[in-house]
């Protein structure tokens, strides 16, 4: 009887990616309504894959062990892609379980392995296919692993739908090209099985032919063999004795042999000849004997396929069933300039598809050649310019001037916290970064736009002050917790100097200046802290370079680039605070009692 059904599941032992999604495709080209792989087993990790089902992408649960995938899915057939080290067990406890079929792909399973993993399968009732084998197909109904080849050899040779041939061969290959010769000379195979080449399969050649004798949708049969052993005898056997009676068209493999002066090793395991009664002579003959039509030789072959079959079952039908269309793979399509894909990400900054990845279309490894430093990286990723050396100078002198405040600032506190917790490195410096905002190291942004707003409509420092007290907000760059003007911020007068000497513009910076002479003389801490003059430098730092337009100036602030300075700065020394904690096995931190204001 059939072995399998538009309704038959597998559960596949190993992860084959190839495999799984070309027994996929082979469902959606029969028209299956339910995907035939019902799940993976992978010792390794329990996770959940993906394959393709037609052109939606589908989940296939992956489990730790058989008994588990088993229990979730109730799947019909286990296919084990298991090597020859683990075939045994592994298959072995498939057979406790209560599929109907089971495949085993590995070659080199030891012959005593394979003998009494067939004999407990008879003894259960089992169908068990393999070891050393493709495995087989059901046409129209459930493929096997890689069995039937590509897709493109599968609508050839007319699997994707069933035929009236039942056919079975010791060799995988040669069923791919047997399945071609049938599906070409007759109305194509109902079922092809490959019982694999070792020299004791699970099943013989005899047990798939009477399962065929036993279906009714098989019209006729046809056998390969080969030379060695003496399975295609017991075939002859079941002839003879009526035991088969519908037209079996057969060969055996190997009838060169007798022109080799020594014994002849083929390609399996089973394939030698040890006697003359194992030769495929001999075979061939006692098949012919027993009423099989056997050709002269394999060239032969598919003529006489095609002969039995009109002359026993009826003329070779007109194709009249077309396979559902795959859809074509995406990388292949688009190889062919067959689709038009929108980007899902567009990138205008890097492009790491060549030898050397590109920064703003320049290689990294010219910039390198060049002496580029990091300012010239930032330069080229974030503006996607080449800006005067002054310039990238400038942003290299930024990173530094923020690289750290001390641990008892925001950034720098979180990230001893989570260190301390035991997370890490970069855990730590996200926990750190995540502070960053309007209270901390965020009023660069908020800074540049307030001097640029004032600075473009023509406002005197007084001005400006006015504005904001009418308007009740914060200057934003203006005001320091220690800095005064009694005790000067030095990473400010580094940043003054260094403008004083390099920049054509500094119109943002005396503005920011004039602000700062108003307000100390209310508060002598109301200074221009580091972040305000970082913002009115680099506002002056666009205006001194050309490459800049006015629009992307506005854009640039607009879309908050400045405080990414201060967060690449600053990860410097938050990284230095996380490395600092772990160095010094300091424990897990907890907040002092007496620091706490318990309401």
């Amino acid at each position: 009887m059939p072995l399998f059904t538009k309704e038959t599941t597998a559960i596949i032992y190993g992860m084959q990616a190839a495999a799984v999604q070309r027994m996929l495709d082979f469902d959606w080209m029969c028209g299956r309504k339910m995907p035939s792989v019902a799940a993976i087993v992978n010792p390794s990790s329990s996770e959940i894959t993906t394959a393709f089902f037609g052109s939606k992408q589908i989940l296939i649960p992956v489990f730790k062990t058989t008994q588990e995938a088993y229990a979730k899915t109730k799947a019909d057939v286990f296919i084990n892609f298991a090597s020859f080290r683990s075939a045994y067990d592994t298959t072995d406890e498939a057979l406790d379980l209560p599929f109907s079929t089971l495949v085993v792909i590995a070659e080199g399973v030891p012959e005593r392995s394979a003998r009494l993993l067939a004999a407990k399968a008879k003894k259960l009732g089992k169908i068990l296919i393999g070891p050393a084998t493709v495995g087989g197909i059901g046409a129209g109904t459930f493929k096997i692993g890689n069995s039937g080849g590509t897709p493109e050899a599968m609508i050839a040779a007319k699997l994707h739908r069933p035929g009236s041939v039942g056919f079975v061969s010791k060799s995988g290959g040669m069923s791919n090209e047997l399945f071609n010769v049938i599906g070409n000379t007759t109305n194509g195979i109902c079922e092809g099985i490959a019982i694999g080449g070792d020299a004791f399969p699970g099943t013989s050649l005899l047990d798939h032919v009477l399962r065929f004798e036993a279906d009714p949708a098989v019209k006729m049969i046809v056998v390969l063999g080969e030379l060695g052993g003496t399975d295609e005898y017991r075939i002859a056997e079941a002839l003879a004795a009526k035991k088969v009676k519908k037209p079996m068209v057969a060969w055996v493999t190997g009838t060169c042999a007798t022109v080799f002066p020594t014994e002849v090793q083929f390609g399996h395991a089973g394939a030698k000849s040890g006697s003359d009664k194992e030769s495929a002579q001999a075979k061939n003959d006692a098949l012919r004997k027993a009423g099989a039509h056997v050709p002269k030789s394999y060239d032969d072959f598919g003529e006489l396929i095609h002969k039995v079959f009109v002359e026993k079952v009826g003329p070779v039908p007109k194709e009249s069933v077309q396979p559902q269309p795959l859809p074509a793979e995406y990388k292949d399509a688009l190889g062919k300039n067959k689709v038009r894909r929108p980007a899902s990400i567009v990138s205008s900054i890097s492009d790491d598809r060549g030898e050397d990845v590109l920064y703003n279309k320049v290689p990294l490894t010219t910039l390198l050649n060049e002496g580029a430093g990091v300012g010239d990286i930032i330069a080229a990723l974030w503006f996607k310019k080449k800006l005067p050396k002054f310039a990238s100078e400038f942003m290299e002198m930024t990173l530094k001037i923020t690289a750290d405040h001390g641990p008892a600032v925001s950034g720098a506190h979180n990230a001893i916290v989570a260190s301390r917790a035991g997370k890490d490195l970069v855990s730590s410096l996200c926990s750190g970064l995540l502070t960053i905002g309007p209270r901390f190291g965020g009023a660069i942004d908020d800074a540049a736009r307030y001097w640029q707003a004032a600075v473009k409509e023509g406002k005197t420092p007084k001005q400006f002050i006015d504005q904001m007290k009418e308007q009740n907000v914060l200057i934003p760059g203006i005001g320091h917790r220690i800095k005064s003007v009694s005790n000067p911020d030095a990473r400010v007068a580094a940043l003054k100097a260094y403008a004083q000497k390099h920049f054509k513009s500094r119109k943002h910076l005396d503005f920011a200046l004039g602000v700062e002479a108003l307000t100390t003389q209310k508060k002598g801490n109301l200074i221009l802290n580091v972040d305000g003059c970082i913002a009115a430098l680099f506002l002056d730092l666009f205006d001194s370079c050309p490459e800049f337009t006015d629009e992307e100036k506005d854009q640039l602030i607009q879309i908050g680039v400045l405080n990414a300075f201060f967060a690449l700065g600053r990860s410097i020394g938050i990284i230095g605070h996380a490395i600092d904690q772990k160095r010094l096995q300091q424990p897990l931190y907890r907040h002092a009692w007496d620091d706490v204001l318990y309401l």
